[in-house]
């Protein structure tokens, strides 16, 4: 795992990692990449009926481990049975209070993935928010560690590879989620049909 306690040189060579990654990307990456979170948005709006910030909070919360595809519908079933299945009981159990009325922002952990994956769903302008999954940590740290703990549960370390984001996407005039599913795209779209899992969301 890499350190929380990271030099400025390491920091600098994460943001450039990144950045490096995001000019690699082609106009067909570029273009899918730049539009993700806005689609994603669309979906949880659709799933209820135009309460995107509710939508947001249950894809979300279902999203630990599961594709894109499978965790759509996961979040179309909930809304559609009114009974969450599928996942984990914490999972579920999130799911249940959110689609009960609770804000999302109330039940999620707003400074993980989880909460950040909300919040870029839920507002695709959020100038702050960025998703640090194990995707965006190997872009960062510029080695695919495939199985191997990345350590993401760690406050701190999460922490320090999103204000890596947060530096580069400065540095590119963009916002940070964007710079994340773009080099997401990128890099998903190399690693497919290695040893390491595939994409995990759809285009």
């Amino acid at each position: 795992m890499i350190s929380v306690d990271a030099s400025e040189e390491t920091r600098e060579h994460y943001v450039r990692n990144i950045i490096a990654m995001w000019r690699a990307a082609t106009p067909e990456q570029m273009q899918r990449g730049r539009t993700w979170y806005c689609t994603a948005h669309d979906l949880a709006s659709l799933i209820t009926n135009g309460d995107a910030r509710t939508g947001a909070g249950v894809i979300a919360a279902l999203s630990a481990n599961k594709s894109w595809s499978e965790n759509s519908r996961l979040a179309r079933q909930a809304y559609e049975t009114g009974v969450p299945s599928g996942h984990f009981q914490d999972a579920l159990t999130k799911v249940a209070k959110i689609m009960a009325g609770a804000d999302p922002a109330e039940v999620l952990p707003m400074e993980r993935k989880t909460g950040m994956f909300f919040r870029c769903i839920a507002d695709p302008s959020d100038p702050d928010a960025v998703v640090i999954d194990r995707h965006a940590h190997d872009v960062a740290v510029g080695d695919t560690y495939g199985q191997r703990d990345r350590g993401l549960g760690s406050a701190r370390r999460y922490a320090l590879l999103a204000h890596c984001y947060r530096e580069a996407a400065l540095r590119l005039g963009e916002l940070p989620s964007t710079v994340q599913s773009v080099t997401w795209v990128v890099h998903t779209e190399r690693i497919a049909g290695t040893s390491t899992r595939g994409p995990r969301r759809a285009s």
